[in-house]
Order: C-alpha cells, then structure tokens, then sequence
C-alpha cells in the first residue's frame, strides 16, 4: 500500500462512520483478482442490524450506466441507430422547441435546428436537462412537473402522461450544443420500452440482470428480501439525521415511472457483476452481452472541452460517455485518467477503469448534500487511485 493511503478501505470508511452522522457503508476496490471489500456500521439509527455486502441500497444516478448499456444492445440489434432521430418512438419530441436563450422565460421559444437523436439522449446533450444555473426559467418545470431532483420512485407519472408534460417543456439549449444533467437518462428509458414493446424493468431484466446473475437488482425489492435493505436519510438543519424512506417505503413496488436515470436498487455484488462486464469488453462468462466497440463507446468521452466547463457545477472538468462521466483530468490523486462511472444522490458511486482493470463501489444510505462529492467520496477515491 502506498504511503498517500491514509489507513485501510475498512479504516477510511469506519472514521466517516463514526464522525457522523453517517449510520454505516458498504465499499469495493478491486483490480483483478485482488478484490478488497469493508462494510462498516448499520442499516440504521438504531445499530442493530449491521450493513453487509448483501444489504441492497437504493443506487440513484449510477442506474445511468446500466440504462445506456441497454441502449446499445438494442443499437447492435438493429433496432434503432445512433444518428437517427428518435421521434419515431417519442413523438412527443418531434417538433421541439427551445428557450431563445438559457435565460428567457418558458413562452420565449424558437424551433430546434434539427432533430433529437439517440447519440444525444446517450451524452445528455439533447437540449433537456440541468444546467449549472438551477434558477433558469425553464429549470422550474424540471422539478414541479417531471419530479427530477432526489428520488421518489412512486410520485412521477406513468411514462406515457410523463411525455407528455415533457413535450410542454421547452429545451435549453439546441440539440447538441450543451451537456445538461440526467433527464437523457429518464428519456432512453422510456425509449427502451417503446422499441421493444416491454416495460423497462422486463427489458433489463431479461437482457442484463438475468445474464450477469443480478439476482437483486431492480425497481423494486421483493418482501422477501426488505429485510436486507436499510433506512434512506438526509441530514437535517441540526446535523443529525431524518428518515426520508423505510424498507417497505417507496422500492416496495414497482413505480409507476421506472426511472432510467436513477431507479434501481442493488448490491455491492451486483453492480461489480455490470463492471466485470464492461472491463471484459461486453462478455460475461460464455456469454456476449456487447461488443468492445459499444463498450469503448460508452466509456470513451464525447464532449468538447466548452462542453465539459460549462458542466462544471456535475462534472468538475470531467467528459462524459454514455451513462457515465470519463475522467480526462489528472490534477489530483484521485482523478484517474480514463476512469468511467458516476455518482448516486443516495450517497453511491461506482466506476471503473479500463486501462487497469480497476473498478470501485461505494455504498451509503445518506442523501448527498449536493452535486460536489462528498469528503468520504474524495477519501474512497483517493484511497482507489
């Protein structure tokens, strides 16, 4: 172990833990066959059921990567093409209209320049989504009609009644000028299920869970297994923590929107499976999930570097892939140059890194505060690095 490595995985995780008010964590760093796993204090407030690497968390924004490797099997399908406009399977974004500028009121608009295109749903560059500033006009819709921002799986309308209101929402930007965050994620979902004719949740499950052997993965966890999934918190104004979701609360059923860009529930094990996948080049097994050619495009980075600064408040400098930011700096210890992944809101990340081999997993159930990492993240990165 090198000497920038302030203690081991289970040391670094433990002091996060007992600072607060963090109830526990679960962690993977693994280059090959060398796999080192720390899980650290409890599924809850009370202490008494401790987390393992079986414990199944809620996993937000880090959804992303799966949904875009779904994308692109049905692209080497032939089922739908990169370059080609979507608007065939979501008509709602046939005729889309965009603010004049990013600050103009919503009744502001002028017509896209072109259509939107699977390429630019994959690299959140179709014209919806977050930008920098969260006080723009038409940001306001995001939240009061789409429900983006924290999760709440069983509060956003049903896919159909979701495109709709989408429809009445006028992009920021033209359609491949700008990255904004995460509504691309939400839209290939509903994109996935209106290709193939199957709700997003079957889909998944059949052409990625069941092949990679994610026996608990989904948009919702099984009574049976409830008893392996721990309380959801948020910091409150005091510093201690209020409860925002039980076992049995919100991914106790399937929602009516199953959320491309942040709805699954998994495990340390499950989500190493996904990795393992994309550092084999697609395969898994005796199997071919994807070809090395997807894979290299999910994971290479497809943004300008005007592109990249304007996302500075998300991606602090990085590029993004499919699904995944690529990190193309190296400015600090933990920025590894080509290492693709992404973090969850519900305090996750997960990332890998194809030149090494390397993938990292970390597991929390307290809310991030924000888009900046967090100092467990930046002391788990380090410590990955």
């Amino acid at each position: 172990m090198s000497a920038k490595k302030a203690g081991t995985l289970r040391e670094i995780l433990q002091r996060h833990v007992d600072e607060g008010p963090l109830p526990g964590a679960v962690a993977m760093v693994a280059r090959g066959d060398r796999i080192e796993v720390a899980e650290v204090g409890a599924a809850d407030t009370t202490a008494a059921t401790p987390l393992t690497r079986d414990s199944i968390f809620r996993i937000a924004s880090i959804t992303k990567p799966v949904v875009a490797a779904a994308v692109m099997m049905l692209v080497e399908d032939g089922r739908i093409a990169l370059d080609a406009p979507v608007d065939e399977w979501l008509p709602e974004l046939a005729s889309p209209m965009v603010v004049r500028t990013p600050a103009s009121p919503v009744d502001d608009v002028v017509p896209a320049v072109r259509p939107i295109t699977a390429f630019d749903l994959l690299t959140f560059r179709s014209g919806h989504g977050f930008p920098s500033d969260f006080t723009l006009p038409a940001v306001s819709p995001l939240f009061s009609e789409l429900k983006q921002g924290p999760p709440q799986p069983q509060h956003v309308l049903p896919p159909d009644a979701w495109m709709a209101a989408l429809s009445r929402i006028p992009l920021l930007h033209q359609p491949g000028d700008a990255w904004l965050y995460n509504i691309g994620s939400d839209i290939l979902g509903v994109l996935i299920a209106r290709v193939t004719g199957r709700p997003l949740p079957e889909f998944l499950a059949e052409r990625v869970f069941e092949p990679l052997g994610m026996v608990d993965t989904g948009f919702a966890v099984p009574a049976g297994k409830r008893d392996r999934v721990p309380y959801y918190y948020r910091k409150d104004e005091a510093g201690g923590l209020e409860p925002i979701d039980a076992p049995d609360g919100q991914w106790s059923t399937v929602p009516p929107f199953p959320s491309g860009a942040g709805g699954l529930v998994s495990t340390l094990g499950d989500w190493y499976a996904f990795a393992r996948m994309l550092l084999a080049d697609g395969r898994a097994g005796d199997r071919t999930l994807l070809s090395p050619d997807s894979v290299r495009q999910m994971t290479r980075n497809h943004l300008t570097e005007p592109q990249r600064a304007a996302g500075t408040l998300f991606l602090e400098g990085q590029g993004w892939g499919f699904g995944g930011s690529v990190d193309v700096r190296a400015v600090d210890p933990w920025n590894v140059p080509g290492r693709y992944g992404w973090v969850g809101g519900t305090g996750t990340a997960a990332h890998i890194t194809p030149s090494t081999g390397q993938v990292t997993i970390l597991l929390t159930q307290l809310e991030a505060e924000g888009p900046v990492p967090s100092a467990l993240l930046r002391d788990f990165w380090r410590y990955g690095a």
